[in-house]
């Protein structure tokens, strides 16, 4: 039995490869993680994927892998996210539904982050859910059709300590996504945010967890983020007994300060190991740049690159 149907029964499972079927479907941050497993999940559900991501080269070995399309794309560059989408509907044919999944996480004090990291972690995980949702609702509005999923975090709920940038970006994305669900369901085109909880990947990566602060796979994510597609909702977290974060900005703040004293969360995202994050840390300052072909040009295989892109990262959470 698949995790699919351990999660929602075979009858569910069987429902959404009939929704998916044929319907084309692009990821951002599709190379790693999250973005990933749910290029994956849709794969094998019927749907026609194609996944971009800032890393040509992780990105070529992830396209050849599952045998989709690959683009590169940095979701920073207005220019490069149109080309990204051009591009998709080059090779796919329109697109039904927007995953914007690529993302970044710094942890640490506050204080000790520089300009270029809080301007390149609004860029990306904000701006460019952003910019995605409107090139496509672009697209999707005068055919009355189609469908953008914003991934969030239940971080976007539950401000921390070490985490201010990465809780102030996540909760713009809730906020946006629910404001333009509401504008834009009208016209035929729905908008949902998936909050995950802490996932294993390379978010999480140097971080002491406990267990009170546990961790789930991607494929718990990605299966909610499929079902979401499925049967659309504004707003779902991953796993769903996590919802209750929606309540947690109406707890009173005393109350707050005490959680995070006994479940760890004042200290996780400031006591970090910094050597075991370094590589991911250097990943997201921009260490990872896309070969610098032509817009729409082939890289390797099924890859094309739709920009010089250097400052995005796919996200692995």
């Amino acid at each position: 039995m698949t995790l699919r149907d351990k999660l929602f029964g075979k009858r569910n499972h069987d429902a959404v490869g009939a929704v998916l079927a044929d319907r084309v479907i692009a990821v951002t941050g599709g190379a790693r993680g999250i973005g990933l497993e749910t290029a994956t999940q849709l794969l094998a559900a019927g749907a026609r994927v194609a996944i971009g991501d800032v890393d040509a080269e992780v990105l070529g070995k992830a396209a050849a892998d599952l045998g989709v399309e690959g683009i590169v794309v940095d979701v920073t560059d207005r220019g490069s996210f149109t080309a990204f989408l051009d591009e998709v509907e080059n090779r796919l044919g329109p697109v039904d539904v927007l995953i914007n999944n690529a993302g970044i996480m710094p942890v640490g004090s506050f204080l000790g982050f520089d300009a270029a990291l809080i301007r390149r972690t609004i860029d990306i995980d904000l701006l460019g859910v952003i910019t995605g949702s409107q090139l496509a609702a672009a697209r999707m509005v005068p055919r009355r059709a189609g469908h953008i999923v914003n991934i969030a975090s239940v971080a976007g709920r539950l401000p921390m300590p070490g985490l201010a940038v990465y809780n102030a970006a996540k909760a713009g994305v809730i906020e946006f996504s629910e404001a333009l669900d509401a504008e834009l369901s009208v016209q035929g085109v729905r908008v949902s945010t998936v909050m995950p909880t802490f996932t294993n990947t390379g978010l999480i990566t140097g971080l002491q967890t406990n267990r009170y602060i546990q961790t789930v796979e991607p494929e718990v994510v990605s299966a909610a983020v499929v079902d979401v597609i499925a049967r659309p909702r504004t707003r779902v977290a991953a796993p769903g007994f996590m919802r209750w974060v929606d309540a947690n900005p109406s707890f009173p703040q005393a109350l707050k300060r005490l959680t995070r004293r006994q479940t760890g969360l004042d200290r996780i995202f400031l006591d970090v190991d910094s050597t075991g994050r370094a590589d991911y840390d250097a990943r997201i300052r921009g260490g990872a740049v896309a070969s610098a072909a032509a817009p729409g040009s082939a890289v390797s295989g099924s890859v094309a690159s739709s920009s010089v892109a250097s400052s995005s990262a796919g996200r692995s959470a």
